[in-house]
């Protein structure tokens, strides 16, 4: 990684300040994020939604498993990010076979349910570790980060969790008075089709607009850590200096 092309300011910080890096790094090139990233987002949502007939819960369950494959095309857009680069739907078309697919069957059972899924997830796709170097490289990055790592993703799949409530609660606000029950109802326990496509839309929503920090905030932890082993800020300062 050539260190003096990145576009962020690298120094050691904390894990917190690390994570609100990767947030501003969505809020500067969200165009390129959520450009490449919804076509990509839509194919998943459709096909989920298709499975609404065979069980109300369905469409949400598919979306929340394949996250792991979706942070793939948001990690690459992101990687090129840190670098200053933009990012289109038909770069990450040209990658789809390395950022989709390269052992997908591990990242979608055995690393699941990680607790610091995005934290190491730069690792496997953008170190490209694989076997004892992966295990050993993921124990470097993690260690002593573990508490950390799995704080970030607590405190993501909280807000996750208070949006999808303040949609169910906007529901209740702006239903007919004394109609509020009726409403709630009708969206939490009917077996109306229409009802439960709508509550799947809107955690479909909720992961379009959450997701991408996320992500971001793992990448920045990531990278803050590799500043802290490999002292990327001073090469950057002496690079600067001398060039």
């Amino acid at each position: 990684m050539q260190v003096d092309a990145l576009s962020v300011e690298l120094r050691p910080r904390s894990m917190t300040e690390a994570s609100d890096l990767g947030v501003r790094l969505v809020q500067a090139s969200a165009g390129s994020v959520w450009r490449s990233f919804v076509p990509v987002y839509a194919v998943v949502v459709a096909l989920s939604l298709s499975t609404v007939d065979i069980a109300p819960w369905l469409p949400a369950t598919a979306i929340f498993w394949l996250k792991p494959w979706l942070d793939r095309s948001l990690l690459f857009t992101l990687s090129r990010a840190v670098f200053g680069e933009s990012t289109t739907f038909a770069d990450l078309w040209r990658a789809g076979k390395a950022v989709w697919w390269s052992r997908l069957a591990a990242a979608l059972s055995l690393r699941r349910l990680s607790p610091w899924r995005s934290y190491t997830q730069p690792i496997e796709q953008l170190e490209a570790q694989r076997g004892t170097a992966l295990r050993a490289r993921r124990a470097k990055i993690l260690n002593g980060q573990h508490g950390r790592a799995a704080a970030m993703q607590f405190a993501f799949a909280n807000l996750e969790l208070a949006l999808v409530a303040g949609i169910l609660a906007a529901t209740a606000w702006f239903s007919p008075t004394g109609h509020q029950g009726e409403a709630l109802g009708w969206l939490l326990g009917s077996d109306s089709t229409l009802a439960a496509s709508m509550m799947n839309l809107a955690y479909a929503g909720v992961v379009l607009l959450v997701e991408p920090f996320y992500v971001a905030a793992g990448l920045a932890m990531y990278l803050n850590r590799r500043v802290q082993l490999e002292a990327w800020d001073v090469e950057q300062e002496f690079r600067r200096a001398f060039s």
